[in-house]
């Protein structure tokens, strides 16, 4: 078995999409970034190249490179996957938590699960995703920004 652990973090836009874990979150602002900035997804593929000791998605995907402009984080992801199967392993869960001070993630949750299990070929049982606050301070509760943090662990 292995572990990984992921981090990810953003700026907030006014006028871009909000995608989080392939799921289009209505609402005025999202994630900033090079590809669709899909915070959650970036911090699962680096906890899973972080668990084989692959690099991270930074290396595998590095926004110097102007094919990933805009790029969608959950092909990405079935990129990085199918790296996790040719080394022999399979997701064992992902643990994610989203934070974010607004909007209200809960009515979204089981379509980001249900897209990540099918991305990694997975059953839907072995993807937690969460969202939380930090009660209006720092960059994520004061509006400004976005994070996730993700743990996997390999079989």
């Amino acid at each position: 078995m292995r572990i990984g652990y992921g981090y990810d973090a953003h700026r907030l836009r006014a006028g871009r999409e909000c995608v989080l874990c392939g799921v289009l979150v209505p609402c005025d602002f999202g994630p900033d970034g090079h590809s669709d900035a899909d915070v959650p997804v970036h911090a699962l593929m680096d906890a899973l190249l972080g668990a084989l000791a692959l690099g991270d998605i930074g290396k595998w995907f590095p926004d110097s490179d102007e094919k990933w402009r805009m790029a969608d984080s959950v092909k990405l992801l079935r990129v990085v996957y199918s790296a996790v199967v040719e080394c022999g392993y399979t997701l064992g869960n992902a643990d994610i938590t989203i934070v974010l001070q607004s909007p209200r993630l809960s009515g979204h949750i089981e379509q980001m699960r249900q897209v990540l299990a099918d991305a990694m070929e997975s059953d839907i049982g072995r993807i937690s995703i969460k969202a939380t606050t930090e009660e209006k301070m720092c960059f994520t509760g004061d509006g400004t920004g976005i994070a996730a943090i993700a743990v996997v662990l390999l079989e």
